[in-house]
C-alpha cells in the first residue's frame, strides 16, 4: 500500500483511539457507515439531471458538498481496511485484473460471438450478479 494511504490509516487510527471509538469500530459498524456516508454522496445527485450532474464541482457550494461526502465515504473504506488487514490498492487491482479477464474487449476474445462478448444464456454469475457489471 501507498505511503500516504498508510499515513492517512494511520491519522484516522490515532483520531479515533483519542477518543476512544475503538470499541465502535467493528467491521460490521464500519460496514454500515460506508453505506450510510455512500447515500449521503448519492443524495446530493438525486435529482439532478445527467448534464447537471456533470457540473455538479462548478459550484462552490454543491462541489464543497460532494469533497465532503467522497472524503467521509474514503475514510470509512480505509477504517474498515484497516480494521479486517485488508490492503485496499491491493485488493482493487486483483479486483481490475478479474474484470479485464471477465469482460475482455470485444473482438480479443477467441471465438467471439458478438454481442456481450459472446455469452449466451442467464445474464447472472453463479452469485447472482450482472455479468456485465463490473463489481
Amino acid at each position: 500500500m501507498s505511503d500516504d494511504l498508510r499515513d492517512l490509516q494511520r491519522r484516522l487510527a490515532v483520531f479515533a483511539a483519542a477518543r476512544d471509538w475503538q470499541p465502535f469500530h467493528t467491521p460490521k459498524n464500519l460496514a454500515s457507515a460506508l453505506s450510510v456516508e455512500a447515500s449521503e454522496l448519492v443524495e446530493i445527485f438525486q435529482w439532478m439531471t445527467p448534464e447537471q450532474s456533470a457540473r455538479v464541482m462548478d459550484e462552490p457550494g454543491t462541489a464543497g458538498r460532494v469533497e465532503d461526502e467522497v472524503a467521509d465515504v474514503l475514510a470509512y473504506l480505509l477504517q474498515f481496511c484497516d480494521v479486517l488487514g485488508i490492503d485496499v490498492l491491493a485488493a482493487l487491482s486483483a479486483k481490475i485484473d478479474r474484470n479485464e479477464r471477465r469482460f475482455p474487449v470485444p473482438g480479443e476474445r477467441a471465438g467471439h460471438a458478438g454481442g456481450r462478448g459472446g455469452e449466451q444464456g442467464a445474464a447472472q454469475d453463479g452469485e447472482g450478479k450482472d455479468r456485465h457489471s463490473p463489481e
